[in-house]
């Protein structure tokens, strides 16, 4: 099980823990799409899939990890729309899978996550007059969708969400309680597909298993973060990390 760690140079190490810790403190509420980081981080030593492979044990753990720590504490309205979303968009990219260009589909979601995160950034001086906003079922289904389809093609399934979510300025813990559950649900929803694609590779656990670590450790400072900042702080935060995720998915979908 650790014969592929024995092998790996010291600077996967040092990126995948610091991707890890990165993960971890983007799912605990702080850092929004952060976490769509921690692949691409990884990659910059290793190749993509090895990474990816690597990655999904360490997302299910902390995922679990979240719905514990943020159990209660969803928003039910917006769960009971876009969940079913998101499985949409999931068998969607099931059935087309091997037929899109995951590339187009990296640059066209990083453009909407870059415009996105300007957007908050001009709202972000405003977050105190701003008046929560009630879900709406077709724009709840259309970007649910979006984003379990870009989960399954290309990991990217963050920006697309939080356009929906973040729009409706409810309080952060409510905010962050709802992604973990939507999040959890998506990843788990995936293994299925991803193993009948021949995508499931668990060869690589034993250097999962030697991260796991970085895993309270990423989750701890992400949570004791999200309680320290105000809302115009989380605010500016989430639209800083969506600004780089989309830069990143940009890069990626230009370079291929």
């Amino acid at each position: 099980m650790f014969d592929h760690a024995t092998t790996l140079p010291l600077a996967f190490w040092l990126l995948a823990v610091a991707a890890t810790v990165l993960v971890g403190m983007s799912k605990a509420g702080f850092g929004g799409a952060a976490g769509s980081l921690g692949v691409p981080l990884m990659a910059l030593v290793v190749a993509p899939p090895f990474a990816a492979a690597v990655m999904l044990p360490i997302l299910l753990a902390i995922d679990a990890i979240g719905l514990v720590v943020f159990r209660g504490r969803a928003d039910g309205a917006n769960l009971r729309i876009i969940l079913p979303g998101a499985m949409l968009g999931i068998a969607l990219g099931w059935l087309t899978f091997g037929q899109v260009d995951a590339r187009w589909i990296r640059l066209l979601i990083g453009i909407e996550a870059l415009l996105f995160a300007f957007d908050r950034f001009r709202a972000a001086g405003k977050v105190d007059s701003a008046v929560p906003s009630a879900p709406t079922l077709a724009p709840g289904i259309f970007w649910s969708a979006l984003s379990g389809f870009t989960s399954f093609v290309s990991h990217a399934g963050g920006p697309p969400i939080m356009q929906y979510l973040m729009p409706q300025n409810m309080d952060k813990m409510r905010l962050v309680g709802t992604t973990v559950i939507y999040f959890s649900v998506v990843n788990f929803s995936k293994l299925g597909p991803y193993a009948q694609l021949g995508l499931l590779d668990l060869s690589n656990l034993g250097v999962s298993l030697l991260l796991a670590p970085a895993i309270p450790l990423g989750y701890l400072i992400g949570y004791r973060l999200l309680h320290a900042v105000d809302m115009r702080g989380f605010n500016l935060v989430t639209a800083w990390t969506l600004l780089a995720a989309g830069a990143k998915l940009c890069y990626d979908g230009l370079a291929g």
